[in-house]
């Protein structure tokens, strides 16, 4: 099993990680949003609604 963020082979310690550093690159880019998933709103949502009317909900 290769690192996801550097390629290089996994230590157990850290594993699914090859080190520390990766883990926390991991990590971060989990806490600043990089790995969010797209999403449209469903209709009828209250951000939908808010748009419609104008009005902050």
């Amino acid at each position: 099993m290769s690192c996801p963020i550097c390629q290089k082979k996994t230590e157990k310690a850290y594993r699914p990680f090859c080190s520390r550093r990766c883990a926390d690159v991991d990590l971060g880019r989990w806490l600043n949003g990089s790995y969010a998933i797209p999403a449209e709103d469903a209709p009828g949502s209250e951000i939908e609604e808010s748009k419609e009317d104008g009005l902050p909900h």
